[in-house]
């Protein structure tokens, strides 16, 4: 199974309902794709999410995220620091990288820079790349 970081951004576009990224919403909780986070992202997603929708919607987003079996919360012991326009940002990229996961969703154009870095080795995709790879994997949600 796919396991993937997701960037708080991502989160923002996929919550509602009738959004075009809702798709990422649901692969998620039909469990079709593992998620991993640290503490650490997990208070970005109920800093943005509370700050953009409301406090509840991030509470109640948070509790049905966290108790997802195919949520993996993970430590961070090491912190590569392989984004320099935006640090905030690195908490992502350590975490998927702690983790083994196979890539950071994200629509933010900070973390391009990390298809120039070969060690540590980490991609990262926008919501339309992943989706895509979602199809040709044959496991987007229906």
């Amino acid at each position: 199974m796919l396991k993937v970081v997701i960037d708080t951004n991502c989160w923002v576009q996929a919550l509602p309902k009738r959004s075009s990224a809702h798709w990422l919403y649901q692969s998620v909780i039909q469990g079709k794709i593992e998620i991993v986070v640290s503490t650490e992202i997990l208070l970005e997603y109920a800093e943005i999410l509370g700050r953009f929708y409301t406090p509840e919607v991030a509470d109640f987003f948070l509790k049905l995220l966290t108790n997802l079996p195919n949520l993996h919360r993970n430590v961070i012991d090491f912190k590569w620091n392989l984004i320099i326009q935006d640090l905030d940002d690195n908490k992502f990229v350590d975490c998927a990288l702690n983790a083994g996961a196979d890539l950071i969703v994200t629509e933010d154009r900070h973390f391009n820079v990390l298809a120039e870095v070969t060690f540590p080795k980490i991609t990262a995709e926008n919501l339309a790349n992943f989706k895509q790879r979602l199809i040709e994997m044959e496991i987007f949600p229906e």
